[in-house]
């Protein structure tokens, strides 16, 4: 996948005036190779690309070392609200808008696309088949998304958030296996591109779990579920996006203005204000039972390689594979340690060709690290268990919080042996210098 080139060639086409078809057209090919150019579900052949770069008067090394950054030093984020039904996101977009103005940031809202095909007559109930009605869905989505990216670049502030009212991943909970199965397959994408291409995610529960006197469906026109229906959706919908880096879940455990003021938080603290804190407990469990791990609905195989590069000043830099399937994202995660619990922590993402060429900096005192995450979700709270090939009795579990007081809900499936967040032998780095057979 190569979104930095899809969004490139998406911008240069429209600087162009050229629609899809018309490009096509021009380079003797369907649109449909185009669409997934843009979206970064394939590449054009090497004879191809020089015609491009012709089309746009560039060269064609040019066109393909152009990239996203603007060069200016502005900050775009996209982030993902979404929830069951009832679960408050209207107000919740309006507290976002008012709270991160204030901050600095030109907030963007994508409105829901499902509501605005809904209302417009364009149902899973009017279209042929529900397989069809989440194609269209999932297509206007991504072009909407696209739009507003491009103009964020556009904006005067230096920061810009992008809400996105729900995402691609919704969908999911809506098809069985089969059905998303053909519509990744139509779109000529992946779930693990789809789910990663957010920055974080915030998941509002349902007020059908918690605070059912307040569920109502009068206030949305496409909302048809009952309370019981709601909360199965809502389990779906923490389901659908179980695996992504950055998920929180913000449950009914306050008043639905505090609700609104945790969201707002973890908004604040995943976006850096005033510093991008990390607060880590980690344990050092029993080695888990995979096989129930991987039959639950709430948790999500992810694989991981891991590699250490040579840094200075007390900083830990490392670049990162992550994802499933054979469908890959990269990052690189800068870290300095504040205190045991909080460290100050800057991660972007990379081009596969940006991976690779930063490996050449590889730390060779340091072994790579290869494991297998388990993001669970379980009782509002995000787990991340980390098997290690060079371990069968014991594995490591992580959980992010907000605050350092926050309880923590360990499932009873866990056996936890003990505390080492603040144990240096178990962090990462210890383990990639470690001496391991």
């Amino acid at each position: 996948m190569d979104h930095k080139f899809g969004n490139r060639l998406y911008e240069l086409r429209m600087k162009a005036g050229l629609t899809q078809r018309a490009l096509a057209g021009i380079l003797h090919v369907s649109d449909k190779a185009v669409s997934k150019w843009e979206t970064g579900a394939s590449k054009p052949e090497t004879q191809t690309l020089r015609r491009l770069a012709e089309i746009f008067h560039l060269s064609v090394d040019e066109l393909l070392t152009l990239r996203e950054e603007t060069g200016t030093g502005k900050s775009i984020s996209k982030i993902v609200l979404t929830g069951g039904p009832c679960a408050g996101k209207t107000t919740a977009l309006s507290w976002i808008k008012n709270a991160f103005a204030k901050k600095g940031y030109a907030v963007l809202i994508i409105p829901e696309t499902a509501t605005e095909l809904i209302t417009g007559g364009v149902a899973p109930w009017t279209c042929r088949t529900n397989e069809q009605y989440q194609v269209f869905q999932m297509r206007l989505q991504e072009e909407k998304e696209k739009i507003f990216e491009e103009a964020a670049k556009t904006m005067a502030e230096d920061k810009v958030l992008i809400v996105c009212d729900r995402g691609a991943l919704d969908n999911k909970a809506y098809m069985d296996e089969l059905e998303f199965s053909c519509v990744l397959t139509e779109l000529g994408t992946n779930e693990v591109e789809l789910r990663d291409t957010y920055d974080a995610v915030f998941h509002l529960v349902t007020a059908a779990k918690g605070a059912v006197e307040y569920y109502t469906t009068a206030n949305n026109e496409a909302r048809r579920e009952s309370p019981e229906q709601a909360a199965a959706l809502d389990d779906r919908v923490i389901a659908a996006w179980t695996g992504h880096p950055h998920l929180r879940v913000i449950d009914n455990s306050t008043e639905f203005k505090g609700k609104l003021i945790r969201l707002i938080a973890e908004i604040s603290s995943f976006l850096g204000e005033p510093e991008p804190m990390e607060i880590e407990r980690k344990y050092l469990i029993e080695y888990p039972d995979v096989s129930w791990l991987e039959k639950q609905e709430n948790c999500r195989r992810i694989e991981i390689i891991q590699t250490y590069l040579h840094a200075d000043n007390g900083e830990e830099v490392r670049v990162r594979q992550r994802g499933a399937g054979g469908n890959f994202v990269y990052y690189e995660t800068k870290k300095k340690k504040i205190s045991d619990l909080v460290r100050v922590e800057i991660e972007r993402r990379l081009t596969r060709r940006e991976y690779i060429n930063r490996l050449l900096d590889a730390d060779t005192t340091c072994h790579q690290i290869r494991k297998t995450r388990y993001c669970y979700t379980y009782d509002s709270q995000y787990f991340e268990i980390d098997v290690y090939p060079f371990w069968d009795d014991q594995a490591i579990m992580e959980i992010e919080l907000r605050d350092e007081n926050t309880e923590i809900r360990i499932p009873k499936e866990i056996k936890v042996i003990r505390e080492v967040t603040d144990d240096e032998t178990f962090k990462n780095a210890a383990l990639a210098m470690s001496e391991r057979k």
